[in-house]
């Protein structure tokens, strides 16, 4: 048994263990925004329901000098909190651009087409059950695909499931949140602001300078990224695409080669078995302290600040960010009129769009491009696994419970918004799982 293997011997260890194991399990994160949305639910049709909502709507204030911000607690989450999970969608999207899934037109091609009929055929589809303002607004919901719920049912299934399907469904998500970002951009913006525009701008290329000239303070990108956000704020253009942006930025190179990272770690490693005395406490070997503070920035070196931030902010934004922001607005109201609400065309086009349209749209411009010659199936993937990995794509929640709120803001409309998303992505995932079941099994059979 290796070091690394070893079983905890302190207490806390001991009572962590079972926590670090369920953390790195793929579907964990959807575990916990599914207990969520349901504790949601629950609450908000509970005798708690009153103090439950009001939560949400309590002022909270950031208050600075004698200047200052003071905005609701469902703001600071869904514009605030949300940033960092844009952030986070950011470096992984820089990431397979640069060495991953999206690096080479090849790999790009099958779920470039796919996610562009993911998002086209759910959003007419929509349309045709809602054609007249305001309900049209909402055609951006049921474009959008959750990632960490589709890849969470997908690994469900554990290692029977290729490595190339879950590859396809990671990049059909990846550029599905690209097509999100750009509809909530382009299309979902009150205003805008040229001043706050152009300051936005301006941060944003001291950003991408810093990076250019060598920058890797994770403080420096930090501090420019809170003013990004401001200038994103006032700019009419949502906030939270402050993170995106700023993500593009991060740097992406290692200062340290490997072979010289190892030869360097090796000599420090040799000096620090040198200097230690196994009767001398630690903390009164100056060298070895020194020694080990070295082999930490040689570390921080041969790494990158893009990869380090991923790792670190990751599980914060999987068991922090989407759980509390699933809390504040997965929540509807089921009483007389949620009948009414269910049958109302937002909710259709919604559950239309995710069940039948997204599936629809994967899969058939998926066999387009297949056909053109433009791409290949994936390895050991066929038609029966990629029609469920398609089915998959229609679990929308996040981001089409975000999406709505910029759609239907203060509108009525929202709860039967909320019914299709909840409804939709609910059949998506059975439907998705009982397919890929059966795909599984009868290739199995073969």
């Amino acid at each position: 048994m290796t070091k690394a293997s070893q079983p905890p011997t302190t207490p806390a260890g001991l009572i962590l263990q079972p926590l670090h194991g369920f953390a790195k399990n793929e579907s964990s994160g959807g575990i916990v925004l599914l207990v969520c949305a349901i504790l949601a639910l629950a609450l908000v049709n509970s005798p708690l329901s009153v103090p439950f909502l009001a939560l949400w709507d309590t002022n909270l204030s950031l208050q600075i000098g004698g200047t200052g911000v003071s905005k609701t607690l469902r703001f600071w989450i869904n514009d605030g909190l949300m940033a960092m999970f844009f952030f986070v969608v950011g470096l992984e999207i820089k990431r397979e651009i640069l060495v991953g899934e999206l690096s080479s037109p090849r790999q790009v091609a099958l779920p470039l087409v796919a996610a562009i009929g993911g998002m086209a055929v759910p959003a007419a589809l929509y349309l045709a059950f809602n054609p007249n303002a305001p309900e049209a607004a909402g055609w951006g919901v049921p474009m959008a695909t959750d990632i960490a719920f589709a890849l969470g049912v997908l690994s469900l299934f554990g290692a029977r499931v290729p490595v190339a399907l879950k590859i396809f469904l990671t990049a059909l998500a990846i550029f599905d949140d690209i097509g999100a970002v750009l509809v909530i951009a382009f299309f979902y913006t009150d205003h805008m602001a040229l001043s706050a525009i152009a300051a936005s701008g301006v941060l944003l290329g001291l950003a991408a300078a810093a990076n250019w000239l060598g920058v890797r303070s994770v403080l420096a990108y930090g501090t420019l990224g809170v003013a990004l956000w401001i200038a994103m704020l006032n700019s009419g253009f949502h906030a939270s695409i402050a993170g995106v942006l700023l993500a593009l930025a991060i740097p992406a190179r290692s200062h340290l080669q490997s072979n010289t990272f190892v030869s360097q770690s090796q000599s420090i490693i040799d000096e620090f078995s040198r200097v230690t005395d196994p009767d001398e406490a630690a903390l009164c070997n100056d060298r070895q302290q020194s020694l080990l503070l070295c082999l930490e920035r040689a570390s921080e070196r041969a790494g990158t600040p893009l990869q380090r931030l991923e790792h670190v902010l990751h599980p914060w934004t999987a068991f922090l960010v989407m759980p509390i922001f699933a809390l504040a607005n997965a929540g509807v109201v089921v009483d007389a009129s949620f009948a009414a609400a269910a049958a109302h065309p937002v909710t259709l086009g919604i559950v239309v769009g995710l069940v039948l349209g997204k599936p629809l749209g994967v899969i058939g411009f998926a066999w387009l491009a297949v056909k053109l010659g433009l791409a290949d199936l994936p390895e050991k993937v066929g038609w029966l696994e990629l029609s469920a990995t398609g089915c998959l794509a229609g679990i929308g929640f996040t981001m089409a419970l975000f999406i709505g709120g910029l759609a239907f803001n203060g509108n009525a409309l929202l709860d039967a918004a909320k019914i299709g998303i909840l409804a939709g992505s609910l059949i998506s995932g059975i439907v998705g799982a009982s397919l890929l079941w059966a795909a599984l099994r009868f290739r199995n059979s073969e």
